[in-house]
């Protein structure tokens, strides 16, 4: 029994070995976190008081806050909580998510940026975390829509991992961007609803209802010629058979059966 191509294209893609998923989602993760490292590195050696180009809500004259100010971190402890969260949620992005993830990612960093510089009220607003609560939610909501265990086992992974986030997006601290945490997690919600349709498929049916039924295979048939199944395979094949022969051959991709009928004498005699 062949499964139709439809079916096919709803399964995990086999032609991309898992080795070249993970190199692809370590790269990508890596080149982030080089830059941000690199940034902070770089100005605190040389004492350039980078974070003064941070997101300025509603300052046109410092509209390039919403691409810079992820790259900008206030001290080491700051730098690394961001950075060992962002390494597990953008993996899991890159991942699984291979074939959209780069647009998702640039849709959520600008979105993330957008919806801070628009919504929040003043200041000066640094570090990745708006985009990491933008990952967490892509990755919880996009697994939840999607008719895929595998994405739903995502989703489970994120909440049991980072569900605490969502205290943070609350005023609990003068000194933490809740409003930035709001934004991206609104990004997320956003784009896994707009892209719900995209990159990762739903899981194969088991049966799927447009392939043909199986067909009982020889030696069964043989040993039950008188079972309901058996005949109404006969008859099916009987009648669609251009010969009407008792040997049919099936469809394409179906398994071959014939059919022989053996006699049985009246009075069998038995010998030992």
């Amino acid at each position: 029994m062949r499964p139709s191509s439809q079916a096919l294209q709803t399964r995990w893609n086999p032609g991309i070995p898992d080795r070249n998923r993970l190199f692809y989602a370590l790269w990508t993760t890596g080149l982030f976190i080089v830059l941000i490292w690199g940034v902070y590195g770089i100005n605190e050696a040389f004492e350039l008081n980078w974070r003064r180009f941070g997101n300025h809500p509603r300052d046109w004259n410092a509209w390039h806050g919403v691409l810079t100010f992820p790259f900008l971190h206030g001290d080491l402890e700051h730098l690394w909580n961001n950075t060992a969260t962002f390494f597990t949620l953008n993996g899991l992005l890159f991942y699984f998510y291979r074939s959209i993830a780069l647009k998702l990612w640039c849709g959520l960093f600008l979105l993330s940026g957008i919806g801070l510089w628009i919504f929040a009220e003043g200041g000066n607003h640094i570090g990745a975390s708006g985009l990491i609560y933008a990952l967490a939610a892509f990755l919880f909501l996009s697994g939840i829509i999607r008719k895929s265990r595998l994405l739903l086992r995502v989703t489970l992974v994120v909440a049991f991992l980072y569900g605490g986030m969502v205290w943070w997006m609350l005023p609990i601290d003068a000194h933490i961007s809740w409003e930035g945490h709001i934004s991206g997690a609104a990004s997320g919600v956003i784009l896994a609803i707009l892209f719900r349709k995209k990159g990762p498929l739903p899981d194969a049916d088991v049966y799927p209802d447009d392939l043909p039924a199986e067909p009982l295979p020889k030696w069964w048939a043989e040993a039950h010629p008188n079972h309901p199944d058996v005949i109404a395979q006969r008859e099916f094949d009987a009648t669609n058979s251009p010969s009407n022969a008792e040997s049919a051959t099936s469809h394409e991709g179906w398994i071959d059966i014939e059919y022989r009928v053996i006699p049985q004498p009246d009075n069998p005699d038995t010998e030992d």
